[in-house]
C-alpha cells in the first residue's frame, strides 16, 4: 500500500489447531477507494515478513463515507494447509491472474 493507506492490525489470534494467525485489521483510506484484496495482502505480507501466498482476505467491510474499512485477514503457517482449508472463491478474489480484484 502507498502513503495514502495506514493499516493497523487490532485484533490478533493464532489459531493452533488450524495453524493459520486470524487478523482483523483497520484500513484508512480517507478520500481515496477502497484497497484491493491484493494491496492488503501485500502490505500484510511485507508487515509481518512472510511469503504473499501464506495470506489470504477473507472480508474487507467499508462504511459509506468514514473513509475506513475493517479487514479479516487469514496468515496460515503453511500454504498448502491455506489451500486445503480457504473455499475456492476466496482463493480466486486472492489471486490476480484468476480473476482477482
Amino acid at each position: 500500500m502507498s502513503e495514502e493507506y495506514e493499516l493497523e492490525i487490532i485484533e490478533d489470534f493464532h489459531n493452533k489447531v488450524i495453524g493459520r494467525r486470524e487478523l482483523k485489521a483497520i484500513i484508512r483510506h480517507l478520500g481515496k477507494g477502497t484497497p484491493s484484496r491484493i494491496k492488503i495482502r501485500e502490505k500484510i505480507s511485507e508487515l509481518l515478513k512472510i511469503p504473499v501466498d501464506r495470506v489470504y482476505v477473507r472480508l474487507i467491510k467499508t462504511e459509506y463515507g468514514t473513509g475506513r474499512s475493517i479487514a479479516r485477514i487469514h496468515v496460515y503457517d503453511d500454504p498448502q494447509r491455506a489451500l486445503a482449508i480457504e473455499p475456492k472463491y476466496i482463493i480466486k478474489r486472492n489471486t490476480p491472474t484468476q480473476g482477482g480484484e
